[in-house]
């Protein structure tokens, strides 16, 4: 049994430039489509299962009286016949004749448990439902589709009832985040969106009337070439000048410009109404979504507001000032007879902390370790310095914006050599054999001292234990984990830590840094496995991470397939964001081992890695840069070697 939940979608900014963007296969000065949307908090809850046959049932309270269950055979003309049928159960066996035909697919018991997504609104719930089997087929079966194929696979199947969908309908399988969509031709690009400030959001069902269907017809008459005025204008409003509004988008909400972005919804809004509603003006003449539009009671709460999906009397959205107002909207709007929601679209918390565990002995170095801790092994560098292991480690997360630095050590009695390096400044007879450029410096790394914090791991129970005694300083936001015997160079104008950030700002879940190794090698380290998420490869959707597998394991259960169709091997790279669910599953994993009394067990972040990812998803980042490990005297040779060289 596995338990899935599919947001609604809200198109933002750009709403039908999809189709208009597909049109580019027949007439190539049409410019791409570009949208903006966002998964929303309501969605369709399910259980799903494998069965003999295909079967959509629900408990759902929302939907009670409105629902019977559904079953039949899983037969290619059968689901067919049943997608054309104009029920519900259409867009699902559209999806499940797709699958079935094309990957040959068992079947699958599907349970709604809730579904808080209005329905007929303009917030895609036969997207939802599609992208909900799809996703089920995908996960039971063990398809190996990326977010993008789920997508695909849900578009193509609602296409097989008699709904005309957009290619933005389904961009409710990324989840509750803002993406940027493109569509040039046939081809759909999806990337995620920084957002700077809270975007306190209300959308609202205007429980009015219109017909989606002669909506679209209305509108795709001007394509794919304008043969007037009116569908010339039409053209420039779905190409360059959504791509202006777009542009402008994205900037606002990367810099946090929240009123501009308000603005720019009324903009878009005065937009559509003049150059696109003429095509159809019985149907977008739209007067319960004008009229809410300019209601004087809601303008002073509001930066903002627009249609939504294709526009006529089905949804509307605010964009509100604050929390207080977004709450005082949504109970106008409920006492004027709609159906309002909000949607809070957050910035992802800045990771500000990271963790270096430099609590082990460095056994394999040995008796080196017995006089100088292997982190203060010293590296000749590219700019003719020789510094301690450490000292680069930290410098890259200065680099990268981190602002505090928590050291675990193995007893308090280590404290003093990081205290004497970083804390106490040189003797004066030392200072003055330096030159100017070295006494400056100095002071460098008096810096770096003061951003130091420390904790101790008495007992020596694993990497897992180790990191976990960093939960206080951790202080429940992302922590970024940096290995304390591995270096790392960028090969961009970027450090690895900050590419990795910048990454998990777009996720928002637990990422790790990945890098690829021989098969000869997979022993050695955290190999990761999953779907690459982008044609770029380097984004992986994880669906599993093993601790030092066997080749003969990893060959079979582990290789990444890339697009030319060979297999790679990626391993942990030493960098992670942990987020604040890996702490709590490490706390389980302790407090489990205390429990029966298995105080010798030891505690693995791996493990708690995978558990993680198996209820939250992972991502995988591939970094622009090299991986140099000093854990083994070979390694050692060879880092103090190559590092040095630009």
């Amino acid at each position: 049994m596995i338990k899935l939940f599919v947001p609604g979608r809200l198109c933002l900014f750009g709403e039908h430039s999809d189709w208009a963007g597909h049109y580019r296969t027949m007439n190539a000065d049409i410019l791409p489509g570009a949208a903006i949307v966002t998964g929303i908090e309501q969605g369709i809850y399910a259980e799903v299962e494998k069965s003999s046959l295909f079967e959509v049932q629900s408990t759902a309270p929302e939907i009670e009286g409105q629902w019977q269950d559904f079953a039949c055979r899983m037969d290619e003309q059968e689901l067919k016949r049943i997608a054309k049928s104009g029920s519900f159960f259409c867009y699902c066996a559209g999806v499940a004749s797709y699958m079935l035909e094309w990957y040959k697919v068992g079947g699958v018991r599907i349970k709604l448990t809730s579904m808080t997504l209005p329905m007929k609104s303009g917030l895609s719930s036969s997207a939802a439902i599609c992208v909900l089997v799809a996703r089920a087929f995908n996960l039971l079966y063990n398809l190996n589709l990326n977010t993008l194929g789920e997508m695909n696979i849900a578009y193509v199947g609602e296409l097989r009832t008699s709904s005309r969908c957009g290619r933005l309908d389904q961009a409710c399988a990324f989840g509750v985040k803002p993406n940027l969509m493109t569509f040039d031709g046939d081809e759909v690009e999806v990337r995620s969106l920084n957002v700077k400030k809270p975007l306190y959001w209300v959308f609202a069902d205007l429980c009015g009337e219109k017909d989606t269907v002669k909506i679209l017809r209305d509108l795709n008459r001007g394509y794919p070439f304008a043969s007037d005025e009116k569908e010339e204008r039409e053209h420039q409003a779905l190409g360059q000048l959504n791509q202006d509004i777009i542009d402008r988008a994205v900037e606002y909400m990367a810099k946090g410009e929240v009123e501009k972005l308000g603005q720019l919804m009324t903009e878009a809004e005065d937009l559509f109404n003049s150059h696109v509603a003429p095509m159809s003006p019985q149907e977008l003449e739209a007067p319960k979504l004008r009229k809410v539009l300019a209601d004087p009671q809601l303008l002073p709460l509001v930066y903002g507001g627009k249609g939504v999906g294709s526009h006529g009397d089905g949804s509307v959205q605010f964009l509100a000032r604050d929390p207080d107002c977004q709450q005082q909207v949504i109970d106008y709007l409920n006492q004027q007879g709609m159906r309002a929601y909000p949607l809070t679209i957050k910035p992802v918390h800045t990771v500000r902390r990271a963790i270096i565990p430099v609590a082990g002995f460095g056994t394999r170095l040995y008796p080196a370790t017995r006089a100088l801790k292997k982190d203060f092994f010293p590296i000749p560098c590219p700019d003719g310095m020789v510094r301690p292991v450490i000292l680069i480690l930290l410098e890259e997360l200065v680099q990268s914006g981190i602002e505090e630095i928590c050291l675990v050590l193995g007893s308090e009695e280590e404290r003093k050599l990081y205290a004497d390096f970083f804390e106490r400044p040189l003797s004066d007879e030392h200072q003055s054999k330096l030159p100017k450029d070295r006494l400056e410096y100095e002071n460098h790394i008096l810096d770096i001292g003061k951003r130091l914090r420390y904790v101790y791991q008495h007992e020596k129970r694993g990497f897992g234990h180790a990191v976990y005694q960093a939960v206080e300083f951790a202080h429940d936001e992302p922590v970024l984990l940096m290995l304390g015997d591995t270096l790392y160079r960028s090969l961009t104008n970027k450090p690895c830590a900050l590419q990795l950030i910048e990454e998990y700002e777009r996720y928002n879940r637990l990422t790790v840094g990945l890098f690829p190794v021989n098969l000869a090698d997979v022993s050695h380290f955290g190999i990761m496995t999953g779907i690459w998420e982008d044609k770029d490869e380097r984004i992986l959707n994880v669906s599993s991470i093993h601790e030092k597998p066997t080749a003969n394991y990893a060959e079979e259960y582990l290789g990444v397939r890339g697009s030319m169709g060979g297999r790679e091997y990626c391993s942990v790279f030493g960098q992670y964001i942990l987020t604040p669910e890996v702490f709590q599953q490490l706390a389980d994993d302790i407090r489990q081992a205390d429990e029966k009394g298995d105080l010798s067990h030891e505690i693995e972040l791996t493990s708690a890695l995978e558990a993680v990812r198996s209820r939250s998803g992972m991502v995988g980042v591939r970094l622009y840069s090299q991986r140099f490990d000093m854990g083994n005297p070979n390694a050692l040779v060879d880092t103090i070697a190559k590092f040095s060289r630009l």
